[in-house]
């Protein structure tokens, strides 16, 4: 399929750090380098592209390959009407990435869940802590290598 106008722009914005891009089920795809995140999404915010709403982001668990973990990201352009998947692989020896806090507040949730169920740290992130595990938890139950039966210790109830 032809390539669009906004992964043409964004190979020449980032011919480096854009690794590869292509549409699957008819939305535009682009995969990234990790470290430069937090560039390409600010690009892809700013008109003309206005990418203004992030609508998801999420972790996906690749075990037994390296890098592991792939975020993924969905915006939407509200003026064209359009979507976009930007992709990036996260190290398991080292799962950080940056925090797009700065660019969408409603990153400050989504972040904490992956942060709580995946253990991804989000760099720059202002309130880094789990969303839905208790403190005391351990692990993150979303990772393919967790155990399906690990008890985990109780907690008291509060009163």
């Amino acid at each position: 399929m032809e390539e669009t106008e906004i992964l043409t722009k964004l190979k020449n914005k980032f011919p480096q750090q854009v690794k590869d891009t292509f549409i699957s089920l008819g939305m535009e795809v682009a995969i990234i380098d990790k470290d430069y995140l937090f560039e390409v999404m600010s690009f892809l915010k700013e008109k003309p592209q206005d990418y203004a709403m992030l609508l998801d982001l999420t972790c996906v668990d690749y075990i037994g390959e390296e890098p592991r973990f792939e975020m993924v990201y969905h915006l939407f352009s509200l003026s064209a009407n359009r979507r976009i998947r930007i992709k990036a692989r996260v190290s398991e020896k080292e799962p950080r990435i940056a925090s797009l806090t700065p660019l969408w507040r409603n990153a400050n949730w989504l972040e904490r869940e992956v942060y709580d169920l995946f253990g991804i740290e989000f760099i720059g992130h202002p309130d880094l802590r789990r969303i839905f595990m208790y403190d005391g938890f351990e692990g993150h139950p979303l990772r393919k290598d967790y155990p399906l039966r690990l008890r985990q210790s109780r907690i008291k109830l509060r009163k």
